[in-house]
């Protein structure tokens, strides 16, 4: 009834604002007004850093409609919250560039998180409020379903990693992602000593699921370039599906050099952000495939933005895991995009299934994850199964002047 309301009001107002000449930036939009932002904490949850939380967000209107989105950090969600409060929310970007830049200094990744989880939100509120799926507003489907690959396999009863990798590919999966050895609690790490253990682990993987790429590994910035390139060097003829984060992640420069050094296909970028974060190592063709993600790239139109850039460069994209709600909005902006490759990760080889989602919020089978073709992201949300935490209803106490050109764009000042 909510949605029936609001589009018959949106069409009447639509039809007087035409007859009255052409319409502004803002009456352009559907008359909608964003009243407050609720922020609820994941229970169970027991990593909720700045960077990689989890926390629930919902945006709500004037007209009734209701977005629901997923990550940031309490103090930051609520500083991007007050920025967007009577703002109209179907202006999703508009709304992401006053947030970006709104504050002066460019932000951070844990900005990027919360202002990723907020925009998710939106977007689900605009699909929600006009009856289409996002990926309808993203483009439109490019793929009947996106091909994904564990990292860990719990269906298995297994007591070896090497069966537990055989029971991942035979359960319809693209490839089991493996670590390197050691490193783990107390113990100390033999860079020389776990590397020769690393490729003879490749080894036993490759093997046990019958060579094809049917696996990958995460070096997980653990070695240093001499120990990291040895490793690549050891299994390129055993052709994994990627080979990621072979070193350290805080000067991509430093990829000009490995990417002479070895032929495996590198995925770099899940410690990254912004399509800033990542264009150098796109635009020189420095890796094979990004590993940025939701919402850590601060939301899913800049995470299509980032696919165009891998489209025009012929790079793949292999989003890392986050959430449920992000996983499921990953499947909408990969479903409407056309990079040359895409993958995604799940932890445990399925998805998670929180309560206080609906059941059939991600549509995963066989190994693969489908297009969900209800409106908005496809998620219902019950509050009364998380934790609420705190709510924005007010705008900022502090803005900072905004600059916009005659067009109505903002810039910076």
């Amino acid at each position: 009834m909510q949605r029936r309301n609001f589009l018959q009001s949106t069409l009447v107002g639509s039809a007087a604002l035409w007859a009255g000449g052409l319409p502004t930036l803002a009456q352009a939009a559907p008359k909608l007004k964003i009243t407050k932002i609720r922020y609820y904490s994941a229970p169970g949850y027991n990593k909720p850093l700045f960077n990689q939380a989890r926390g629930i967000v919902e945006i709500q209107t004037d007209g009734g409609i209701i977005g629901i989105g997923e990550g940031g950090f309490k103090d930051v969600v609520e500083q991007c919250a007050q920025m967007m409060i009577g703002e109209n929310p179907f202006q999703v970007e508009h709304i992401w560039q006053n947030v970006y830049r709104g504050m002066f200094y460019p932000p951070g990744r844990e900005k990027l998180h919360a202002l990723g989880a907020l925009e998710m939100a939106l977007w689900d509120l605009k699909g929600k409020a006009l009856g289409v799926p996002v990926y309808e507003l993203l483009g439109g489907a490019t793929r009947d379903y996106v091909e994904c690959y564990a990292t860990g396999f719990r269906a298995s009863k297994a007591k070896t990693e090497e069966e537990r990798a055989r029971d991942c590919i035979e359960a319809g999966l693209r490839a089991y992602r493996i670590g390197p050895t050691g490193g783990n609690g107390d113990q100390s790490f033999d860079f020389y000593d776990n590397a020769k253990k690393t490729i003879d682990f490749c080894k036993r993987i490759d093997a046990a699921v019958g060579g094809g790429g049917h696996w990958a590994i995460d070096l997980h910035t653990r070695f240093d370039t001499t120990e990291g390139i040895k490793i690549c060097k050891a299994i390129e003829s055993l052709e994994p599906y990627f080979v990621e984060d072979v070193i350290r992640s805080e000067n991509p420069g430093v990829y000009k050099t490995v990417r002479q050094m070895t032929t495996v296909p590198l995925a770099v970028g899940e410690q990254f952000g912004d399509r800033w974060d990542i264009n150098e190592l796109l635009e020189d063709q420095l890796i094979d495939y990004t590993r940025v993600t939701l919402p850590n790239t601060g939301g899913l139109l800049e995470l299509k933005k980032i696919a165009a850039l891998c489209e025009t460069h012929y790079i793949g994209m292999i989003p890392h895991f986050t959430g449920p709600l992000s996983t499921a909005s990953l499947v909408h902006v990969l479903g409407s995009s056309s990079p040359t490759r895409c993958l995604m990760e799940l932890a445990g080889g399925e998805p998670e299934r929180p309560p206080y989602f609906n059941e059939d919020y991600i549509n995963f089978k066989n190994g693969k994850l489908y297009l969900n073709p209800n409106p908005g992201l496809g998620v219902t949300f019950d509050p009364k199964k998380a934790t609420f935490v705190m709510e924005v209803t007010e705008k900022t106490k502090f803005p900072h002047p905004i600059l916009k050109s005659p067009d109505g764009a903002i810039h910076n000042w």
